[in-house]
């Protein structure tokens, strides 16, 4: 079965702008001081989301520091969570049709169970850097 859960790093040709809505984040680095993770399913399905969701996720600080960690993500996390395995710093889910970056839709109440569910089970998928020179 395939991996529905896949982190990337290249560029795609058309790229958004989550920066924006990061506290902290290096400025000027653009797509370099964040990274994404496509959620296609969930764990057990063997069909893929018909509107999957994108997280994005900062990685590299204007400081040089750790981000924090994200405490919402924690809480959800309750007696699960790792610290070495914790999502930091602001994460913004986008949902999406066909294209992750062409085609953003918007998202209902009725998706942050499945979100929920994702963040409960699944840790980030790397730990952030807060060296700017080793993200470049």
């Amino acid at each position: 079965m395939s991996n529905h859960h896949t982190s990337y790093t290249t560029s795609p040709s058309r790229m958004p702008h989550p920066e924006v809505y990061m506290d902290y984040i290096a400025e000027g680095l653009g797509s370099r001081a964040w990274k994404y993770q496509l959620v296609e399913a969930l764990d057990g399905m063997n069909r893929k989301f018909a509107n999957p969701y994108i997280i994005f996720y900062p990685t590299v600080s204007r400081d040089g520091m750790p981000f924090p960690i994200n405490k919402t993500i924690k809480d959800i996390q309750g007696r699960a969570f790792k610290e070495e395995y914790a999502w930091r710093g602001n994460i913004i889910v986008a949902k999406y049709r066909d294209n992750p970056f062409t085609s953003m839709i918007d998202a209902a109440m009725s998706d942050f169970p499945i979100l929920k569910n994702y963040f409960l089970t699944h840790g980030c998928s790397r730990q952030v850097s807060s060296n700017p020179q080793t993200d470049i």
